[in-house]
């Protein structure tokens, strides 16, 4: 088969362009910024405070002063410093996509993981709606209830591997678990990162409205089952038909020779299991994080190469050998982090944020609770994480959700949903694009397949914003 040429550039000039972009941009909008405070019981974290924008661009700071350096325009060069930025601004996620990428490595060393998968492969032989259905609710669930998203980064090389062998392809392996992801932020109903952090500034009690959005989770995965079962059986009636049909996946996706499932092997994928369960657990109640994280599963790694009797030699081989794998990733990671501190630094975020949301005063209840959702998915480009678009959007959103006759509830489902589906596609997240890179997907490969999900999922966003608006009392969601 010959090599499609794409006019699309390569993820990495795709994310560079947008740096340079981003510094453009820095040059053409007025600086601005809005008054800061710490949240209440989170001091280490600042929410800003409604009404406390300003616009630098008209003062006038004496010469010499520290704010007129905070004033000054960014050098020329700054996007190179941006992209160093970047990469320590993302160590955390960097350094857990180098662990846990050496840490499955010597897990599938011990063929404990490939044993599982095509077992599981045997299982579903040609009903590739039970991998799909199975995957979808489990990522959905752990998105929904403590905002999963890093763990899964390692998994998709595994993925691949499992849906290369059911004759399905890459895009396949991406959206049983970026699909899931995204609605799981979406609708989620205990997310510490998310919708907890929004319903506290919003005024409204943890975990409030949880029915709803149960229903809205349901409703929204059988949207995302119907697409991704969709194109997997189009490319099993016809394999051309596929989005990679022309990526050569002919290295590193191959199942090995050995899968039986042993009593070793079904051990370390209890403890494989346990913990992720231990994970759960402590993120829930003892605020683990990514450090925790990294313990975890390198303590996986090591008691599974004592179970499976490897040589010290051999596991440290097959995790460096992982870990160089995720180079990829991790450098695409970085990068996009940059986007975000060239913004920062040439200080127009707050300015976007404060112009967009500005265009929603004085609409009518279901125009702006409309509004918010657009508003909410513009700023999930600039800002691609989900706590700091709620500390940054949320303070601007719930006042205006009063003077609009938006229940607070809504105003929260509105930031939720801006959020959540674009964290699919958004070239600004480091998950996404170091994903894509990790299942060899070309990004507008990628946005072709998932552009008409969100758009069906927009469809059943707005739907559930006007709903929400006129029976609050019904589902209780009035203020």
């Amino acid at each position: 088969m010959s090599k499609q040429k794409s006019w699309f550039p390569d993820s990495l000039v795709l994310i560079f362009s947008i740096i340079v972009l981003a510094q453009l941009l820095t040059y053409i909008i007025p600086p601005g910024k809005y008054d800061e405070v710490p949240v209440p019981g989170h001091e280490s974290r600042s929410m800003v405070v409604p009404g406390s924008f300003h616009d630098l661009s008209q003062d006038t700071p004496p010469v010499g002063t520290d704010a007129e350096a905070e004033h000054s325009y960014l050098p020329p060069y700054y996007f190179l410093l941006a992209i160093a930025k970047g990469l320590a601004e993302a160590q955390e996620i960097i350094f857990l996509v180098f662990l846990v990428g050496g840490v499955i490595a010597v897990l599938r060393g011990t063929g404990a993981i490939d044993a599982a998968l095509m077992l599981a492969v045997k299982k579903a032989g040609s009903r590739p709606w039970i991998l799909i259905g199975v995957c979808l609710l489990m990522f959905s669930l752990g998105s929904f209830f403590i905002g999963m998203g890093e763990e899964y980064v390692p998994l998709i090389p595994i993925l691949v591997t499992m849906c290369l062998a059911m004759k399905l392809d890459a895009i396949v392996a991406m959206g049983i678990v970026w699909v899931p992801y995204g609605i799981g932020w979406a609708t989620a109903g205990i997310n510490p990162f998310g919708v907890v952090i929004a319903q506290e500034i919003a005024g409204l009690e943890t975990a409030s409205g949880l029915g709803f959005r149960f229903l809205l989770l349901g409703l929204c995965l059988i949207v995302g089952f119907q697409h991704v079962y969709a194109y997997a059986r189009r490319i099993l009636r016809d394999p051309t038909k596929s989005l990679v049909a022309d990526v050569d996946y002919s290295e590193g996706f191959d199942p090995p020779h050995d899968v039986r499932f042993t009593p070793a092997r079904n051990l370390i994928m209890v403890l494989f299991f346990g913990g992720i369960i231990l994970f759960v657990i402590g993120a829930k109640f003892w605020d683990w994080y990514i450090a925790e994280l990294n313990a975890v599963f390198l303590g996986l790694a090591l008691v599974a190469a004592i179970i499976a009797r490897m040589t010290p030699n051999r596991v440290s081989k097959l995790f460096i050998q992982g870990a160089s794998e995720m180079t990829a990733a991790a450098l695409l990671i970085g990068f996009a982090r940059a986007i975000q501190v060239v913004m920062d630094d040439g200080m127009i975020k707050d300015t976007v944020i404060h112009s967009i949301a500005g265009l929603l005063e004085g609409t009518g209840a279901d125009v702006s609770a409309v509004g918010m959702l657009a508003v909410q998915t513009i700023c999930n480009f600039f800002i691609p994480s989900g706590s700091g678009q709620a500390y940054v959007t949320m303070p601007i959103m719930s006042p205006l959700a009063t003077v609009t006759g938006v229940p607070q509830q809504v105003a929260v489902l509105a930031y939720q949903f801006g959020d959540g589906f674009t964290n699919m596609v958004v070239p600004t997240s480091a998950l996404v694009m170091g994903t894509l890179a990790l299942g060899r997907i070309p990004y507008s490969r990628w946005v072709r397949f998932v552009t008409p999900l969100l758009i069906k999922l927009f469809l059943v966003a707005i739907a559930a914003l006007v709903f929400a608006v006129h029976f609050a009392d019904l589902i209780g969601y009035a203020d």
